[in-house]
C-alpha cells in the first residue's frame, strides 16, 4: 500500500493567501509539498512556509503561466508520483490516499483523477474523450474509467509515465494545457483514469484574488483566446485556427455591447480580454 512519503504535491498560486487555510487540511500531513509561485504579491510564499514546515517554495519573480510554473516544480520531484492540485481545489488526506491505492492497483495508468464537486456537492464534468476526435455522450462513470481528458485542478501523476510525453507545453501560459498534455497522452496510448467514488472540492476560478480582480479578469479572457487558438493550431491546421479566429471575432465583438448594457464589468473585462486575445494572436505552432 502506498503511502503519502510516496507522493510529492505540487500547488502553482498566484495571489491565492486566501487558499491556504483550505488547502491545510490535507497539506499539514504531506511530507513532501512544493509550493511553485508565480509572483504573488498577497504574502503567499511567507504564508505557505509558515503554516508547512516542510514546504518547499519556488518563488518566481514574474508570473510564469501555470504549465511553466508546474513544470518547475516537477523537475524537482523525487517521488515515484506527483499531485497537482490547484490552490481552489481541496481533498481529504484519506481520498489522497484513496487515489494513490486506485493506482496501485492500475500500474499501467499514467494519471489519475478524482471527480470534482462543487460547493453544493455538484458533480463538474472534469473528464471526457478528446474533443478533436469525438463528442463524449453518455451518462457519467459509475466507476474507474479510462477517459481521454481531466481537468487539471487536481491530477496525480505516475512520473515514469511521462518519460516519452513530457509535461506542459509552455506556449500555454493559461488553459487549454492539460487539454493539450491528456491529448499527447491519448495519442502514446498512456491511460487516464477517473475514479469517481474519490472527490475533491473545486471552487472554481477561486484561485486567485489579489489587489486587481477586473485585470485579473482581463487576463482570463486573454489567454483563454489565445490557448484555444494555439491548441487549435497545434493539434489541427492553421486554416482551423484562422476560421474559429474569425468566428471568436464576431461572437465577442456581438457581445461586447450586451456586456456593456449589462453593466457587468467582470464579464466586460473578460470580454475585452478576450477580443484583445484574439486580435493579438499569432500563428506558431507549439511543440
Amino acid at each position: 500500500m502506498f503511502g503519502l512519503e510516496q507522493v510529492t504535491v505540487v500547488v502553482v498560486t498566484h495571489h491565492s493567501a486566501h487558499c491556504l487555510a483550505g488547502l491545510n487540511a490535507l497539506l499539514q500531513h504531506c511530507p513532501r509539498v512544493i509550493i511553485s509561485d508565480n509572483a504573488s504579491n498577497d504574502g503567499t510564499p511567507e504564508q505557505a512556509r509558515a503554516l508547512w514546515p516542510q514546504v518547499q517554495v519556488l518563488s518566481h519573480p514574474l508570473n510564469l503561466g501555470f504549465g511553466a510554473a508546474n513544470n518547475r516544480a516537477l523537475a524537482g520531484v523525487s517521488t515515484p508520483f506527483a499531485f497537482l492540485l490547484n490552490p481552489d481545489c481541496e481533498i481529504s488526506k484519506a481520498d489522497l490516499l484513496a487515489l494513490m491505492n486506485v493506482a496501485q492497483e492500475m500500474p499501467e495508468a499514467a494519471l489519475l483523477a478524482p471527480q470534482l464537486v462543487g460547493p453544493r456537492g455538484q458533480a463538474e464534468v472534469n473528464y471526457r474523450w478528446p474533443h478533436t476526435l469525438w463528442a463524449s455522450r453518455g451518462p457519467a462513470a459509475e466507476g474507474p474509467a479510462c477517459v481521454g481528458f481531466v481537468c487539471g485542478a487536481a491530477m496525480l501523476f505516475r512520473m515514469d509515465r511521462f518519460a516519452t510525453v513530457g509535461f506542459f507545453d509552455e506556449h500555454f501560459f493559461l488553459y487549454y494545457e492539460d487539454d493539450d498534455l491528456c491529448l499527447r497522452l491519448f495519442k502514446a496510448r498512456l491511460p487516464m483514469v477517473v475514479v469517481p467514488s474519490i472527490q475533491a472540492l473545486h471552487r472554481s476560478r477561486g484561485s486567485v484574488k489579489g489587489r486587481a480582480p477586473w485585470k485579473s479578469e482581463y487576463v482570463r479572457g486573454f489567454h483563454h483566446a489565445q490557448s484555444k487558438l494555439i491548441f487549435e493550431h497545434k493539434h489541427g491546421t492553421l486554416a482551423q485556427a484562422l476560421i474559429q479566429r474569425r468566428r471568436l471575432l464576431w461572437s465577442t465583438g456581438l457581445a461586447l455591447p450586451l456586456r456593456a448594457l449589462l453593466l457587468s464589468p467582470k464579464r466586460l473585462c473578460r470580454m475585452w480580454g478576450r477580443w484583445m486575445g484574439l486580435m493579438r494572436w499569432t500563428a506558431h505552432v507549439a511543440h
